[in-house]
């Protein structure tokens, strides 16, 4: 078949491609690095035709413009499956809303109880086989494609072909209009810069990682700090099933610390449902069998994922009660984040054989001008509890490293005000009293 016949007769202007939205439809943007930045400025010029369009977007990389441009929200409706920088921003003007979601469920989400109207995403150039690659960003891209009404790609040159995997491209048959972009460069996302307190937490990490560990990172200087420290450390075939694929990896990969050799399958390659990080990356991961792409229903199935041996996952939070709650996405009500994948992790981690799942967090955060402790007696008004205490496994800090599987409610307090900053832990140990989750033989 003569696919480049059929990409004309669907090429169309940007002004034409959001011609199809209607009043009232919902419309979904691509995710992450393949958010559709060339149409949706084209999207929000078309506000004043346009009245309660719903658009669901995942980490748009810098500020929606369909967002922005409508602060009384009679137009566009604009949520976020995942906040970014930008998103959260928005949130604080009463200009963006949160969709809570475990992210290994999201496929199955769209399926039952989404009727999407209009699909526009970022993808790779055409191939020879007539398929549009879905880059960096597989996650619930696939999903969206199969039961979204219309389909528009905006095609971006500087995107890399990223192998499967599975489910990582789609045909120029399933697509109904193209737009080609102005090329730019995709969001450069560079690793948090690790401070000392990072470092320290990374170096109580490291002593739990074993020779064939399966790695899952989440964002952030803690995590990253980590990745650096595996790829300078001299442990031997370890392998990557993720959600995110950041820089830390490919240092990894090229240390020659993670092989993949011994993992349950998938052997010898990266598995993962986005990337997000700098050119290097990219440039790594243009046409590199090396790694994977695959949907998040199966990078963040705790019935997949946890048929790695050793599988361990690191991941971030803002505060930890002391029942063993950890909230990873909001300070009180304001969200800051989402849930992501952190519970889909931290819960399969432990259905591993030789697995860990590890909230790491510093013991203070400050600003202001004044300390306040991570670790709380409870969460913060309005905190979201981002891992139940039912699921909390290892919690690390600067301090050290406790394990709350089994854990009895006074245990817990124990062990967490063990590894809280030292002048916080007497205030904590009288909340606790209060609490009824102390009793007298508790030593610290």
């Amino acid at each position: 078949m003569d696919f480049m016949t059929e990409y004309r007769r669907k090429l169309v202007s940007p002004e034409d491609a959001v011609k199809v939205v209607k009043s009232g439809d919902s419309v979904a943007y691509g995710h992450f690095a393949m958010a559709p930045t060339f149409l949706d400025p084209y999207l929000a010029q078309r506000k004043d035709e346009l009245r309660m369009v719903k658009v669901y977007s995942v980490v748009y990389p810098g500020l929606a413009q369909v967002a922005a441009c409508d602060p009384t929200r009679d137009h566009f409706i604009y949520n976020s499956w995942h906040f970014s920088g930008g998103d959260r921003m928005l949130h604080d003007k009463d200009l963006c809303n949160y969709v809570p979601m475990l992210y290994h469920e999201g496929p199955e989400i769209l399926r039952r109880y989404y009727e999407t109207d209009v699909f526009m995403f970022k993808v790779a150039p055409i191939d020879s086989r007539g398929y549009f690659n879905f880059s960096t960003s597989n996650s619930d891209t696939y999903a969206y494609a199969k039961t979204a009404k219309k389909i528009i790609v905006e095609v971006c040159d500087k995107a890399p072909y990223c192998l499967g995997g599975n489910l990582e491209a789609i045909h120029i048959s399933e697509v109904d209009m193209i737009v080609e972009t102005d090329n730019k460069p995709l969001i450069q996302v560079p690793a948090a810069i690790p401070n000392d307190v990072d470092k320290m937490v990374a170096s109580h990490v490291m002593k739990m990682i074993e020779d064939g560990s399966v790695i899952q990172l989440g964002i952030g200087g803690m995590p990253s700090a980590v990745g650096m420290m595996i790829a300078q450390s001299d442990l031997k075939d370890l392998g990557a099933h993720t959600e995110i694929l950041v820089d830390a990896y490919v240092d990894m990969y090229e240390a020659g610390v993670m092989t993949g050799k011994r993992k349950a399958f998938d052997q010898g390659r990266m598995a993962y449902t986005f990337a997000l990080g700098t050119q290097k990356l990219y440039d790594f991961l243009h046409m590199n069998r090396a790694a994977a792409s695959y949907p998040v229903d199966y990078t963040n199935s705790p019935s997949v994922a946890a048929q790695h041996d050793k599988l361990i996952s690191i991941n971030n939070a803002i505060e930890i009660d002391l029942f063993g709650q950890v909230c990873s996405e909001s300070s009180g009500i304001r969200q800051i984040t989402g849930t992501g994948g952190q519970f889909d992790f931290i819960f399969s981690s432990f259905k591993s054989r030789g697995g860990k799942g590890i909230i790491c967090l510093s013991s203070l955060k400050e600003g202001k001008g004044e300390k306040k402790s991570r670790i709380v007696p409870t969460l913060t008004p309005g905190g979201i509890v981002t891992v139940p205490r039912t699921v909390t496994n290892h919690v690390v800090t600067e301090y050290g490293a406790v394990d709350l599987k089994g854990r009895s409610t006074w245990e817990r307090a124990e062990l967490l005000i063990s590894i809280a900053d030292p002048d916080m832990q007497d205030e904590l140990i009288k909340e606790a009293e209060k609490m009824k989750i102390w009793v007298k033989t508790n030593k610290l």
